[in-house]
């Protein structure tokens, strides 16, 4: 099994940064996509940023060129760099991956995490 944990979120306030970050563990084969995602009252989750093993992005078209999103493929970790935040980033934020797993072998099985709250508020 896979598990994904989240930290690093917290209050902030507009203008300010924050950064998350997603571990993930568990009996691992390789995670190829990985993402964050975001949920806020009353809205459904949405795409924020996603890299891929090789390190393609992309990014929500909100959250371009503020976000910043990176991983390393050896610690099986992705971090999300939150600069200018504004208050309509207040949201739960998920990390996802695709991981294969040793309970699977050969497939892409999706994983999520948790979920860390972040509040843009003054």
């Amino acid at each position: 099994q896979v598990q994904l944990v989240e930290s690093g979120g917290g209050l902030v306030q507009p203008g300010g940064s924050l950064r998350v970050s997603c571990a993930a563990s568990g009996n691992i084969i390789v995670i190829n996509a990985m993402g964050w995602y975001r949920q806020a009252p009353g809205k459904e989750r949405e795409l924020v940023a996603r890299i891929t093993r090789g390190g393609s992005t992309k990014y929500a078209d909100s959250v371009k060129g503020r976000f910043t999103i990176s991983r390393d493929n050896a610690k099986n970790t992705v971090s999300l760099q939150m600069n200018s935040l504004e208050p309509e980033d207040t949201a739960v934020y998920y990390c996802n991956a695709d991981a294969m797993t040793r309970q699977a072998p050969g497939a892409y099985l999706e994983v999520w995490g948790q979920g860390t709250l972040v509040t843009v508020s003054p």
